[in-house]
């Protein structure tokens, strides 16, 4: 199964979510108005349309995750690999590296990652 398109304004709700996941309705709306600046009206639509979307499950007023972190952040780079860079990790790393300054211990795990 493809993971839904989550929008960056949906994104910031969901890191809310999986911080504090199985959470009320009500605390969200609370969260959401401290953190977002929402509305209460805000937060139920939103609920409402990741519901749907199979982001996640409100049951009785308790809302929880069907999507990982991960798998979001994976889609949106598997997303952009293939938008920005044809599919291509190579070229897609090699622009990263350009532009962020690693330090050894960075190169070191990024070496220790691609070696697994």
């Amino acid at each position: 199964m493809d993971t839904p398109k989550i929008f960056e304004s949906e994104y910031r709700f969901c890191l809310i979510l999986w911080e504090r996941e199985p959470v009320t309705t009500t605390e969200l709306v609370k969260l959401c108005q401290e953190e977002l600046g929402w509305k209460r009206t805000t937060t139920y639509t939103v609920i409402k349309r990741l519901g749907e979307r199979g982001v996640l499950k409100n049951e009785d007023g308790v809302v929880s995750s069907l999507i990982s972190k991960e798998e979001v952040q994976v889609s949106e780079l598997d997303e952009l690999m293939e938008k920005k860079f044809q599919g291509s990790l190579p070229a897609f790393l090699a622009a990263f590296a350009r532009r962020q300054a690693l330090s050894e211990e960075e190169v070191e795990e990024i070496r220790r990652i691609l070696e697994k």
